[in-house]
């Protein structure tokens, strides 16, 4: 397993001073997408209160749907449950959403603005089954909470 110790170190400069929430978001999906081995899509899906609804938003990887429901998908229901959400195998997901036929497994953390409000989800699909044990849930985790914090 390769070693993350210094992702959410590297993150946390390259976010410091930037306020740009789209320059970050795109940064930080890169630099994860550049980091954590084994990952297919790494991104973001923005939420539109208005329309209740996830939009894309930045990421690294194959094309992907462009908007989803809250409640539908596993992005969709991190979102409306504000939850982490892992599947092990998305085949085996009632309401899975398949953008890109090569992923195995998913992994959605709500991202949460620093009122307490749903701004939308970082989502990380691989192409093998089972990718993100406990500590790898816990270290994207950090790095969801260190991105929520430069949300502007």
């Amino acid at each position: 397993m390769a070693n993350y110790d210094l992702l959410n170190k590297q993150l946390t400069s390259l976010l410091a001073n930037e306020t740009n929430t789209i320059a970050n978001f795109a940064n930080a999906s890169a630099l994860v997408n550049q980091t954590v081995d084994r990952l297919n899509w790494v991104g973001f899906y923005l939420y539109d209160r208005r329309q209740k609804q996830l939009k894309l938003g930045p990421f690294q990887g194959q094309v992907a749907c462009m908007h989803i429901k809250l409640g539908d998908g596993v992005c969709g229901q991190a979102a409306q449950k504000q939850q982490t959400m892992v599947v092990d195998d998305v085949s085996q997901f009632p309401g899975y959403i398949s953008c890109d036929a090569a992923a195995q497994s998913e992994l959605v953390i709500p991202m949460i603005t620093p009122d307490g409000d749903l701004f939308g989800v970082f989502d990380l699909d691989a192409p093998v089954k089972n990718r993100f044990n406990s500590q790898l849930v816990d270290l994207l985790e950090e790095t969801a909470q260190i991105i929520s914090k430069s949300i502007d």
